[in-house]
């Protein structure tokens, strides 16, 4: 039933929402977001008859990037959305002939009727995943579901990027507060699905007004360099933003000289001047000096704010170094992942129907060097050491009993093509906080030689190499 609240593993509510009706206008549909492959494989495959067999597909990543411990899931209510409007308006279906991708025919009748009406299975925004781990799983029909792998991707492999980059250095940050922002370094797009990455990562606000109207992320800001330079001093530009902004504001003091600048704040603004921004030069040295100058003029409460092509490792090194520093404003490192700005996520197919009279479907999987995949459709569960610690993530093809300590983070998010759950960003948060928790500390340190946290373990499943 629409609005109903659902559990998800007995800690954090979704929402059950109505399937949206009628048509998807042009500019709203996310059909053509996607690879030119994908309507050739649909083509050849009405022409096979394997368009129609019941199929399931995976996605999952078969490795986390160099020196990560984990990797956190975001993007599911984006994944959700795009399949919903997943359809072939007419302008697209004649643009596609047009150009010669698709044939007049039986492909562009099926491509006027496409609408998704299998089941979507996937792991909850704020989830942590580990290779292989079975991040959403599609099943229908082998055409329907094939269409799909592009606009998919396209949205997990950014999504789950940025939002493991945010929990890495929320991870080191000692509870500082954290700004995201990265919006001048990315696409537009990019940039307010990063925010609402980032946010679920740990980040307390954002800079960018979209996610906040959006998703109700907390926004924040004050002037830039731009400002400063726009009027004959320094200080006429502090007392322009005082009588706009107010006290509690924060003051950029290192335009031309930090020391200087933290004294032609305080001057114009008073003991009670909320905030510094530091974006350039040596930053602990820098932090160190403002906190000491500040209590000297009397601004003891003031808050430091330092920014500068940050990443978890220098943040990391900063608190390491006990530098006086409140707020992290995190930018371009943020929204390219921090060195890695794909989750390096695949779409599979595990399992098929050989015909309409088959009973089973046949499981199938690539044996490709370094590439290998495993067949059939996964479920998993997530056990817990004696410490309380995450022991290990277990997949398995056939169902089995699990302890009640165990997490299942599976979760259903469209049946027979209408979706029943979504997923509140605030609630993600908190189930990222709660799933990195169960992490020991050691996996939670950024160290370029670290390994996946926890190990994936094949239930009932044979493996004859290191799939690591």
């Amino acid at each position: 039933m629409a609005g109903e609240t659902q559990w998800v593993d007995g800690a954090t509510p979704v929402t059950v929402v109505a399937v949206r009706d009628g048509g998807v206008p042009d500019s709203a549909a996310t059909a053509l977001r996607t690879d030119h492959y994908e309507l050739t494989m649909v083509a050849s495959a009405l022409e096979s008859g394997v368009a129609g067999r019941g199929s399931v597909f995976e996605v999952f990543s078969r490795r986390l990037p160099a020196g990560r411990a984990y990797g956190v899931v975001a993007g599911m209510n984006r994944v959700i959305d795009a399949i919903e409007h997943f359809r072939f308006t007419e302008p697209a279906i004649e643009h596609l002939v047009k150009v010669g991708v698709v044939a007049d025919g039986p492909m562009t009748e099926w491509l006027a009727n496409y609408q998704f009406s299998g089941d979507v299975t996937g792991y909850a925004d704020g989830e942590l995943y580990f290779p292989y781990s079975p991040v959403l799983t599609v099943e229908g029909s082998f055409a329907e579901c094939v269409v799909l792998e592009t606009v998919l991707l396209s949205v997990l492999n950014h999504d789950c990027a940025i939002a493991s980059a945010a929990a890495r250095v929320t991870d080191v940050a000692n509870g500082r507060t954290l700004i995201d922002g990265g919006s001048r370094r990315t696409d537009p797009d990019a940039a307010i699905a990063s925010a609402r990455a980032a946010h679920i990562g740990g980040f307390d606000t954002t800079s960018n007004l979209e996610a906040g109207r959006r998703y109700g992320i907390p926004t924040g800001g004050t002037t830039a360099h731009a400002f400063i330079l726009a009027h004959r001093t320094e200080k006429k530009a502090f007392e322009a933003q005082l009588q706009a902004m107010g006290p509690s504001s924060t003051y950029l003091v290192d335009t031309f000289d930090v020391e200087q600048g933290i004294r032609n704040a305080v001057e114009v603004v008073g003991s009670t001047i909320g905030g510094v921004r530091i974006d350039s030069g040596d930053l602990l040295t820098d932090a160190k000096r403002a906190r000491a100058l500040l209590d000297e003029l009397g601004a003891d409460q003031c808050r430091i704010v330092v920014s500068s092509d940050l990443d978890e490792f220098r943040v990391a090194e900063l608190e390491a170094a006990d530098a006086p520093i409140d707020a992290y404003l995190v930018g371009t490192r943020l929204v390219t992942g921090s060195g890695h700005p794909t989750a390096s996520m695949v779409y599979k197919l595990v399992s098929i129907m050989d015909d309409d009279t088959a009973i089973h479907p046949r499981a199938v999987g690539k044996l490709s060097p370094g590439k290998r995949t495993i067949g059939g459709r996964k479920d998993v569960h997530r056990t817990l050491d004696s410490d309380g610690f995450w022991e290990a993530e277990v997949l398995s093809v056939l169902p089995v009993d699990i302890s009640e300590t165990s997490l299942s983070p599976q979760v259903p998010l469209i049946r027979s093509g209408t979706v029943v759950t979504t997923f509140d960003v605030q609630h993600a948060r908190e189930r990222c906080e709660d799933r990195r928790a169960r992490l020991r500390p050691e996996s939670r340190r950024p160290h370029p030689a670290a390994t996946a946290a926890i190990p994936t373990s094949w239930l009932g499943i044979e493996i004859e190499e290191d799939l690591s």
